[in-house]
């Protein structure tokens, strides 16, 4: 298992206005975060902190793969992920987000950032994601195939739409 907290960042205790941090995740850290979307992968993340008067700016780029299930024949697949986030985050009282801003304690003055990390490379996965043509499970394509709704009938002829949605079609514009 990989420790988190490396990415544990002491805010209050950076001592240059500017700072760069590199991380490279790996199927550990997938595991380690124990999230139900992405379980493998390896990925490299910068990390750019700028600070100013009251606040600071997070820069994230992540660059990477992970292994995630096909749409089509729930067959692991590589889906490459590239993403970049910025994060604005602010000393206060009491731990709080709200979108992109995030107050955390001025006593503690640190910020874990690798449920961040996780949630910007699940949202650089896109929606539908499916092998490259001819690399799917064959069986799994031939069920699916079999189960379509758009499948000829036995006759060769196409299967006839219930009135209904014909009906419902019309309502279209």
């Amino acid at each position: 298992m990989c420790d988190l907290s490396t990415y544990k960042i002491d805010l209050k205790g950076l001592s240059t206005p500017q700072a760069m941090l590199e991380f490279a995740l790996d199927n550990d850290f997938f595991k380690s975060i124990n999230a139900p979307d992405v379980h493998q992968g390896k990925a490299d993340v910068r990390l750019f902190i700028r600070k100013t008067a009251d606040f600071f700016e997070l820069m994230f780029h992540i660059e990477g793969e992970v292994l995630i299930p096909c749409n089509l024949c729930l067959d692991d697949m590589v889906q490459p992920v590239v993403a970049e986030t910025k994060l604005t985050v602010k000393m206060g009282d009491t731990y709080t987000e709200d979108d992109d801003l995030i107050v955390i304690d001025r006593q503690d003055g640190t910020i874990d950032v690798a449920w961040f990390i996780y949630e910007s490379i699940v949202l650089a996965i896109p929606i539908r994601h499916v092998h490259q043509p001819g690399v799917c499970n064959t069986a799994m394509a031939v069920k699916l195939h079999e189960l379509s709704t758009a499948r000829s009938s036995s006759n060769g002829k196409e299967q006839e739409v219930d009135p209904r949605w014909e009906a419902l079609k019309k309502l279209k514009y």
